[in-house]
């Protein structure tokens, strides 16, 4: 289903047009009410004909940034104005705070409502959402979005796994919001309650907040009987709904333009990267009042397609996301990707979904191990499973096989890497 067909089928050119008279809204209204801002984007007026063309200009914003004026230096409005606050947990430093106003609450809810259109949810149907409510976005970010289009929404929230499965039985939602890993454990505990995907309603699931892939979709389309669909956001933007795949296509994630503009540049050079190529996604909001965010590096590795995508929708896409910049481990000299271990692992006869990254040894020469669950006892090659992670990451990795339960399950998200090393 297509929410808003008249934007999301815009034709292009006149797309580019709207982008660059927000654009240009967007850059003056920092300008002229954010210090941090001001500072930075210098005399404007002579920048309206190229907008767009000549924001690479402009210096990057990150997260260091919010983190530096915590909790609230980059806010455009007066504290009056604002109607929620949202944080970050902090797990990788500071949090950071983000606010929104009345518009910009009703413009999250719009792209939400257009995120599960291309779910294939329709009014009147039913979304069971367990993204946890409260500071982190993902909870009332879809509430509201549904809300938006009609859809009834059972706030479940995170945790409680056995109840989660009784509200399927109960009310038959036809889609469910959670994180993958939190989804698997889902199935994991349909199973262990004689629940079978026949006797729930699922049709779809949106899932997010997490990397995942090709293979994780595989095992969740399998367990719960669905069609699972990739949802993207970060709560410095503005949320879940930045971007979403369709259930027709399920290849790459459409990006809602008209409020977001996208750039994609080499981490290290910071210049952008050619259409197709691997690199940093930067975004930059288009009608964001509270706190206008102008070339915000995301640290998420992406790819743009520009194709036509078969669901009719204009806007670029982006490939399912690769990793963070910041995620990358560095195994005996060479960069490897959770994400592309993950894809090995679960491409594997006898792997199951439950898996976990674990370092050690000692810190000045660790080891990387993947610590896995067989789908049925001696199901795994081990042996095959190591050598298709060297073809792959050609780094050795050690593969052990645990008893089935042993890796922790997530009812949020996941921890992928963890670390055992041991100090002298």
């Amino acid at each position: 289903m297509i929410w808003d067909h008249g934007m999301e089928t815009m034709d292009r050119s006149r797309l580019e047009d709207l982008q660059k008279t927000r654009l240009n809204w967007t850059l003056h209204w920092a300008k002229d009410h954010v210090p941090f801002y001001s500072e930075r984007l210098g005399a404007l007026e002579q920048w309206d004909a190229h907008v767009s063309e000549r924001l690479q200009e402009l210096p990057l914003t990150k997260k260091s940034d919010l983190r530096d004026h915590y909790p609230l230096g980059l806010l455009a409005v007066p504290r009056n104005q604002i109607r929620r606050y949202h944080a970050s947990s902090g797990t990788r430093g500071r949090p950071t705070v983000v606010a929104y106003t009345e518009h910009d609450l009703s413009m999250w809810a719009e792209v939400v409502a257009r995120s599960l259109g291309a779910a294939g949810l329709e009014p009147g149907q039913t979304l069971q959402n367990a993204y946890g409510y409260g500071l982190f976005t993902g909870g009332l970010g879809l509430h509201a979005g549904a809300e938006r289009m009609g859809v009834a929404v059972i706030p479940a929230s995170g945790g409680g796994t056995e109840r989660q499965v009784q509200l399927m039985l109960d009310l038959q939602p036809d889609g469910l919001a959670a994180t993958p890993s939190y989804a698997l454990f889902m199935a994991e505990t349909m199973q262990s309650m004689g629940v079978s995907p026949n006797d729930i309603s699922l049709k779809v699931g949106i899932f997010g907040a997490e990397p995942w892939s090709d293979g994780m979709r595989r095992h969740l389309e399998e367990s719960l009987g669905i069609d699972a669909v990739d949802i993207y956001g970060l709560s410095e933007i503005t949320g879940p709904g930045v971007a979403m795949e369709c259930v027709e296509g399920k290849s790459g994630l459409h990006i809602f333009e008209d409020f977001f503009y996208v750039e994609v540049i080499d981490p290290k050079t910071l210049q952008r990267v050619a259409p197709g190529e691997m690199g940093e996604l930067v975004l930059t909001t288009l009608s964001k009042e509270a706190m206008p965010m102008i070339r915000y590096r995301t640290g998420d590795l992406v790819q743009i397609n520009a194709e036509p995508c078969v669901c009719g929708r204009t806007s670029v896409r982006i490939a399912r996301i690769h990793g963070r910049s910041d995620d990358m481990l560095i195994v005996r000299g060479v960069n490897v990707f959770p994400s592309e271990i993950e894809r090995v692992v679960l491409g594997q006869p006898g792997a199951s979904a439950q898996y976990q990254l674990v370092w050690e040894g000692h810190p000045s020469r660790p080891d990387l191990v993947v610590e896995l669950e067989e789908s049925s006892p001696g199901a795994l090659n081990q042996a095959a499973l190591g050598r298709r992670l060297h073809a792959a990451l050609s780094v050795h990795l050690m593969v052990r096989v645990v008893p089935a339960g042993q890796v922790p399950r997530s009812q949020g998200k996941a921890v992928r890497v963890v670390s055992r090393m041991v100090e002298d």
